[in-house]
């Protein structure tokens, strides 16, 4: 069975109403979006850290998958099928995808503050000071931030080392991580990249650029992939 491995971003969230809570100065109720989501934010002020995460996971409960995201999960019906998304919500899992590794965390998630193992699922969308988990420690959200380390890279990386066709949606492939994780797709691997506003792309084997939104190009290539089936 062939592998598809898709790394997805933030266009195709965009298309269901996922707001990026960064505006066209880099604002965020007048904070730069770095000072909301770093280490030294929490250090300094976690309740304004929690804040801006409360809303943007309050949205995330009112939003659905969009038809990339149901198209998507249909190609597990033939193939060996991965995703790799950099962004932090659920719709994918809401579209029925089971191999979804999040690469910046997960938005629906806490984990305790001094034991990172500690990891809850969050049934409603807020998280205030006070809430702690079985050791007592109070919960951050469960998102890489800004300076921290991204444990989830070398996993990617693997990942994509398996893939006979390579899918990137909504998010550059000249800036990192994506611009990273291609380096590592062999040349024989068929590639794809869907996205309105894609920069020409030089040096890689096997791409095929699609300048369409997420909404119009993942389910006409998705199609067309399980037309092909294994040949």
């Amino acid at each position: 069975m062939k592998t598809i491995v898709i790394l997805t971003g933030a266009g195709i969230s965009a298309e269901s109403g996922v707001k990026t809570f960064r505006g066209s100065n880099g604002l965020w109720n007048n904070y730069r979006i770095e000072e909301v989501a770093s280490p030294i934010a929490w250090e300094r002020d976690p309740e304004l850290v929690l804040e801006f995460y409360n809303q943007r996971r309050k949205q995330l409960f009112e939003v659905s998958p969009n038809t990339a995201h149901h198209a998507l999960a249909k190609l597990e019906k033939k193939f060996d099928t991965e995703i790799i998304t950099q962004n932090v919500d659920d719709l994918h899992e809401r579209a029925g995808s089971k191999n979804i590794l999040h690469l910046h965390g997960e938005l629906k998630k806490a984990r305790s503050t001094i034991d990172p193992s500690l990891v809850y699922e969050l049934k409603d969308w807020p998280l205030n000071i006070g809430d702690q988990c079985e050791k007592g420690s109070q919960l951050r959200p469960h998102i890489v931030w800004f300076g921290e380390a991204v444990p989830a890279i070398m996993d990617a990386i693997q990942i994509v080392k398996k893939a006979d066709i390579f899918i990137v949606i909504g998010t550059s492939m000249v800036v990192y991580p994506a611009a990273g994780l291609i380096n590592y797709v062999s040349n024989e691997a068929k590639k794809y990249l869907i996205d309105p506003n894609a920069e020409e792309v030089s040096g890689i084997k096997n791409l095929t650029v699609i300048r369409k939104n997420a909404g119009e190009g993942v389910p006409k290539l998705v199609e067309e992939l399980l037309e092909m089936g294994e040949l």
